[in-house]
């Protein structure tokens, strides 16, 4: 189980806390990609929230994220389940922004005016989603900032990476920390204590700690149980099934220009760069589908 997520409970109730490592996974997508540095940066960071915010839905349940700022990365988009399966793709992939410091420089990528979007499946009707402004752009602060603004749950969440100067994923990890209600105060100013004292969370990754060392870190001297272990990594859900609806939900005349002017068409997945063919025998049979 190369990356995976660890879900614990404070045995008072005060607390839930999640901690992940998502290195291979955020290598994987990236690599799918061809994100430069700070592209790479700002997806592994969406993608280690998405992966956290699924492991708090439950099972046949989604969440996706979407992030969209005045940066030229333009938005960011994922796609998570609570069986800790997670994709993902940024707008513009090419984007490579450094501050003074040569530190990557996510939040003027993705840009600090925009909105954060979760739209959640339940299994309803209708999707329940939440929308607030991007807060500082650095993905981490901002999902702590719609957990509280628009779920009313108190929340801090942790996210860092580590790339190599070649564009390679190093690390990648997180953690999420929420106070449960009836809210404590004391309890969060606990946790915001434990949370100052952490040593930076990049660092933790680097030197190869575990999602339960990281919990530790985080929830020591309070009595807590572990609740579940749960793998994390990268999947699609396109197939050529789900594009066929896509081409016929576009309608009997798009797909006949489509045919006149293409003879065919070619669909790119934007979440794993699968190519789906189709010849013009297969628009024809689609068009011949629909009522």
């Amino acid at each position: 189980m190369t990356d995976y997520l660890v879900r614990a409970m404070a045995k008072s109730g005060t607390v839930r806390a999640l901690t992940c490592v998502t290195t291979a996974t955020v290598s994987e997508v990236c690599h799918r990609h061809g994100t430069l540095p700070t592209a790479t940066a700002a997806l592994g960071r969406a993608l280690t929230a998405g992966a956290m915010m699924g492991a708090l839905m439950k099972t046949g349940q989604r969440v996706a994220l979407r992030f969209e700022g005045n940066g030229p990365l333009k938005k960011i988009v994922i796609e998570a389940d609570a069986n800790g399966s997670v994709r993902g793709y940024v707008g513009d992939p090419q984007v490579h922004l450094l501050r003074p410091d040569g530190a990557l420089d996510v939040p003027n990528a993705l840009g600090r005016a925009g909105f954060i979007t979760v739209a959640k499946d339940l299994g309803l009707k209708e999707p329940y989603r939440g929308m607030v402004q991007l807060y500082t752009g650095g993905i981490a602060e901002d999902l702590a900032l719609y957990l509280v603004e628009s779920e009313q749950i108190p929340s801090a969440v942790g996210i860092a990476e580590f790339i190599e100067q070649d564009g390679e994923v190093a690390a990648c990890g997180g953690f999420l920390l929420q106070a449960i209600p009836p809210i404590d105060p004391l309890v969060i100013e606990e946790l915001m204590t434990r949370i100052e004292q952490l040593p930076p969370l990049s660092d933790l990754l680097q030197q190869g700690k575990t999602p339960e060392e990281i919990m530790a870190l985080l929830l020591a001297g309070i009595d807590y149980e572990i609740l579940e272990k749960r793998a994390v990594g990268f999947a699609c859900s396109c197939g050529r099934e789900r594009i066929e609806r896509v081409l016929i939900s576009m309608g009997k005349k798009e797909l006949s220009s489509m045919l006149a002017e293409q003879h065919g068409s070619e669909v790119t997945c934007e979440f794993c760069g699968e190519k789906y063919t189709f010849a013009e025998s297969d628009l024809e049979r689609l068009i011949s589908e629909i009522a």
